[in-house]
């Protein structure tokens, strides 16, 4: 697959998954959107907040904001992603500063949801073709910056499928 395909696919499968996401969590009314589960689990805007800081933290990995990516080894092969993401166990636990807030509001999370699908994409559809082959160190493993965009891709479906799951739907 080409530099520009491969930016092409990811980034329509992205917009895809975020538009399925938004469409679940922007249909819920903001009493339901904020409960928390009995078992003490995030809320739906929880998911949506978490889902947004984690797009914009995607988006700096991908336009080097945040400048983790380096040039790869001499020897570095790129593992496929579905081989990483099948490994990826049932439940992670997000780093600190991806963990919402407990009193998000689901019009915020909502809001910064939205402007995160925009800033993700934009970043992506602007990748030069030798940062994505780059590498990051990540809790998945070594990933190229292409990668991450798969991971985002999979991160918003995950996360979809958690909203369903908490809104008995």
């Amino acid at each position: 697959m080409t530099h520009s395909e491969r930016v092409a696919h990811t980034v329509a499968a992205f917009d895809a998954a975020m538009e399925r996401f938004l469409a679940r969590v922007e249909a819920v009314p903001e009493a339901v959107g904020t409960r928390r589960p009995a078992d003490g689990g995030w809320s739906v805007a929880q998911v949506a907040w978490h889902v947004a800081a984690t797009n914009e933290g995607f988006a700096g990995l991908v336009d080097g904001s945040r400048p983790l990516a380096r040039e790869p080894k001499d020897d570095f092969v790129e593992v496929p992603f579905a081989d990483i993401a099948a490994m990826v166990p049932d439940r992670l636990e997000a780093p600190d500063v991806f963990q919402p807030p407990p009193d998000v509001t689901l019009a915020d999370a909502v809001a910064r949801l939205r402007a995160s699908g925009t800033r993700f994409a934009d970043a992506y559809r602007a990748l030069p073709e030798a940062r994505g082959r780059w590498t990051v160190k990540s809790i998945l493993g070594l990933l190229t910056v292409y990668q991450v965009g798969d991971w985002a891709v999979a991160h918003v479906a995950r996360h979809n499928a958690q909203a369903k799951r908490l809104l008995g739907s």
